[in-house]
């Protein structure tokens, strides 16, 4: 287990070879705060011990033992612990191409589904969840690909929908579309928020609101979350650390270090080290 920056806390994020694009984690943190952040999939998480705040647009959800968050891509939310001693948590993070392909392979809904609860108590889908973990780990591709359907498959019938279909945007959302794109263009050197306001045609209070609706965060926040998915990818084909801190703009490693750990739960060296002794050599099978 990666040790994280508090006492006591510990944390492992990983990949199963034999389940591609599913990320698992598994942690126990304290003072560990996760800030405002999204995900480019789900999140279906449990806690088995303690109780996590997760904030989130409709309000906080309190998850102790035998609670179920699922949250949709895109998504804005925090979380924290919600009592002294921390919680302990598995959590899957499962694709948007996997979770609608269990949909269409088990439920009749179509469409790009998600879930139309954040918080359900179900103690048979967290002890799900936590097999699902338990047989990756063990290295048994069956049984961690079989229960992983099962679970989602309960969870989807339970508590699924289709996500409502975006319709035309209005002004404000283009917008906030537009400045996304930009940020995104130009991650190293991002422009002031006037240059930017000035550059789209729209006022920096005007655009600031249009971008906070539109994507839940305003856009400094919304370019740290944008900066550590790049690193993310990064890390993942090999770059070192330091190279990727550079590349996305943060200004040296220890600044990569920092958000990368806030956001994602483990720093980007432990992570990266998972990830290539997941893609080489998977997990050493059980004696």
């Amino acid at each position: 287990m990666a040790e994280t920056a508090g006492p006591g806390e510990w944390a492992r994020y990983w990949q199963y070879a034999e389940l591609p694009d599913l990320d698992l984690l598994r942690a126990r943190y304290v003072r560990h705060a996760f800030p405002r952040h999204s995900h480019e999939g789900y999140v279906l998480g449990t806690i088995s011990h303690g109780v996590e705040d997760v904030g989130l647009p409709g309000g906080t959800v309190h998850a102790g033992p035998g609670t179920v968050v699922m949250i949709n891509p895109e998504v804005p939310h925090t979380a924290r612990a919600g009592v002294p001693e921390g919680w302990v948590y598995a959590t899957l993070y499962p694709s948007a191409q996997v979770i609608n392909d269990i949909a269409a392979d088990t439920t009749s809904l179509r469409g790009t589904v998600g879930f139309t609860e954040t918080g359900v108590v179900d103690p048979y889908a967290a002890r799900l969840i936590g097999e699902v973990h338990r047989a990756a780990e063990e290295g048994n591709a069956l049984a961690a690909d079989s229960l992983l359907r099962v679970m989602v498959t309960r969870l989807l019938t339970r508590h699924g929908g289709a996500l409502p279909t975006p319709g035309p945007r209005a002004a404000g959302a283009r917008d906030a579309a537009r400045a996304r794109a930009v940020l995104e263009s130009r991650m190293a050197g991002p422009p002031t928020l006037e240059a930017l306001a000035t550059e789209l045609g729209t006022s920096p209070f005007a655009l600031l609101r249009a971008f906070k609706k539109q994507y839940g965060m305003p856009p400094h926040t919304w370019l740290t979350d944008a900066r550590v998915r790049r690193a993310r990818r990064m890390l993942d084909a090999g770059t070192a650390p330091a190279v990727a801190a550079a590349e996305v703009g943060f200004t040296d490693q220890p600044h990569l270090n920092r958000h990368f750990t806030r956001i994602v739960g483990v720093p980007p060296g432990a992570y990266q080290r998972e990830r290539a002794r997941t893609y080489k050599t998977g997990p050493e099978p059980p004696e």
